[in-house]
């Protein structure tokens, strides 16, 4: 769909034969584009196609270009300090072009093709970055998407030491967290797909109006190697968006909630505030009274299987609930196929500064009935000291017998000394 931000993605028009690289079209400057909802995105200039320039990554120890400077990297497939950087930019381009259902679409759909039963990468699909491929981005599922590259690419320009596939699944959870949804525990290292032979086949994607709705998303998100708490979930990220019927299928014209935009006015939302996260789209599917709102197949199925429903009920009542959830679910999808340098992926977000305890004996004296325990930082300083002089907690300290000796004989003498008067 033209308007939705989620895999359920209908396509009006495809983009021009070409090259296998991102396609160049006659668009305004991103600052002018009104891309606050996917409406904004489905007309494509035909112009012949020329490639965008592609700062591909490389494993070892290089030099990329950062901002004009030149950084040493070795081994990550991004550069951390410069996802940071990037997160700032794409926290500006939403906020002045609010194109955060577009932004989640991306990295949704880059992830979304993935199949757990190919174990070979990048056949098994997944978030690889193949999606600035024109052969992928041709797919009906995918049009429109090629404007959300657009957006990214001067970032990508900016800083080349950030591979395709971070940078969507960052410029998603981004999008997610800026429009008041919750924090995404995202990982980054995800490596580049290098070609358009290594995209996947058509069809991996859901469809919005399938004969039989819920066999469908189970068949799809399962094979993702997903359940249906996160099917339910991810489905809750419809509370962003719109849809436009001249290019979908789906939805009215315009409604009292999107004639007036923001961006380019027209589609009809499942939300009323379409651009905000929260969980009024499970309370608007359940009571369905609202005409202006748009409800399709695949969500009205969530409140008619007897699973789905469980958790679609619980996200209409409990929003900390489904915000938990979706956390969970998005990190989830984000990881799927994906191939990590270092392979553990890891974190942009700001380690919490660590915290010393001072060891103050008589704060841990028996006072009365209580008594106050060593947390576990101190308990664990405690033991590192232990060991570093040679006592484990399974064997005690070697005896000093020299010492024993001298302090043995400094109490006979003394001994004697009392005595002895």
């Amino acid at each position: 769909m033209a308007e939705r931000l989620s895999l359920t993605f209908f396509a009006s028009r495809l983009l021009p034969t070409g090259k296998a690289l991102l396609p160049h079209f006659q668009l305004k400057q991103p600052h002018q584009l009104p891309l606050n909802s996917l409406s904004s995105f489905s007309t494509i200039s035909r112009r012949r196609p020329v490639s965008l320039s592609q700062s591909l990554q490389r494993k070892g120890s290089i030099v990329r270009s950062y901002a004009g400077s030149p950084v040493s990297v070795t081994s990550f497939a991004s550069d951390p300090d410069q996802l940071k950087k990037a997160r700032e930019d794409i926290r500006q381009l939403l906020k002045t072009t609010f194109c955060h259902p577009i932004m989640v679409r991306l990295g949704w759909h880059d992830a979304g093709t993935y199949n757990k039963n190919i174990e070979e990468w990048p056949q098994r699909g997944g978030a690889n970055g193949s999606l600035r491929f024109e052969i992928e981005l041709k797919h009906a599922a995918n049009a429109g998407l090629v404007n959300a590259l657009k957006l990214l690419q001067p970032i990508k320009e900016k800083y080349s030491g950030v591979t395709y596939a971070d940078l969507f699944q960052l410029a998603s959870a981004t999008a997610i967290e800026e429009a008041g949804g919750p924090k995404i525990p995202m990982k980054y290292g995800r490596v580049d797909a290098n070609g358009p032979d290594q995209c996947p086949e058509e069809g991996r994607l859901p469809d919005a109006g399938p004969p039989s709705p819920a066999d469908h998303l189970r068949d799809v998100f399962y094979r993702m190697g997903l359940n249906d708490k996160d099917i339910v979930a991810l489905s809750g990220a419809h509370t962003l968006g719109r849809s436009r019927p001249e290019r979908s299928g789906w939805g009215k014209p315009e409604t009292k909630y999107t004639k007036d935009g923001p961006g380019a006015p027209g589609g009809q939302s499942w939300t009323v505030q379409w651009l905000k996260f929260d969980n009024s789209y499970f309370k608007d599917i359940k009571e369905k009274r609202d005409e202006d709102l748009l409800v399709l197949p695949t969500d009205a199925v969530l409140f008619e299987d007897p699973s789905f429903k469980e958790y679609a009920e619980k996200y209409a009542s409990d929003q900390d609930a489904f915000f938990k959830d979706y956390a969970e679910a998005h990190a989830k999808l984000s990881n799927l196929g994906a191939k990590f340098d270092p392979p553990e992926g890891f974190s942009v977000d700001e380690e919490p500064p660590a915290t010393t305890e001072k060891f103050v004996a008589a704060s841990y004296s028996t006072e009365g009935s209580k008594k106050r325990e060593l947390s576990d930082a101190m308990k664990q300083k405690i033991r590192a000291e232990y060991e570093a002089i040679g006592g484990s907690p399974d064997k005690p300290l070697k005896s000093n017998y020299f010492l024993n000796i001298m302090i043995l004989v400094a109490a006979l003498a003394f001994l004697t000394s009392l005595l002895g008067s």
